[in-house]
């Protein structure tokens, strides 16, 4: 049985995508873990001043969509690799 040198490409580069969605999935721990911790800051904050923090809002935003994209990468909606491999997403 010969080797098909086109299958061999193909299996290489999905076993450099399953090495990146290791590197995702923990990606995806860590934001998390900084997502649970912006939440409650942005709650005492309000709790003491009555209004959020412009600055968490708009990192809370990049946040969620930063999530969306590891979640994309990682269901194979999309082959972007997200950061740091990528543009951290910016608000547009």
């Amino acid at each position: 049985m010969r080797s098909d040198p086109e299958n061999t490409g193909n299996t290489r580069n999905i076993w450099m995508r399953g090495l990146f969605m290791l590197l995702m999935g923990f990606a995806l721990h860590v934001s998390g873990t900084v997502l649970a911790v912006v939440a409650v800051v942005q709650f005492v904050i309000v709790l003491a001043n009555g209004s959020p923090n412009a600055r968490l809002l708009v990192f809370g935003r990049s946040l969620a969509d930063y999530l969306r994209q590891i979640v994309n990468y990682l269901t194979f909606v999309t082959e972007t690799i997200p950061f740091p491999f990528g543009e951290w997403p910016t608000d547009e």
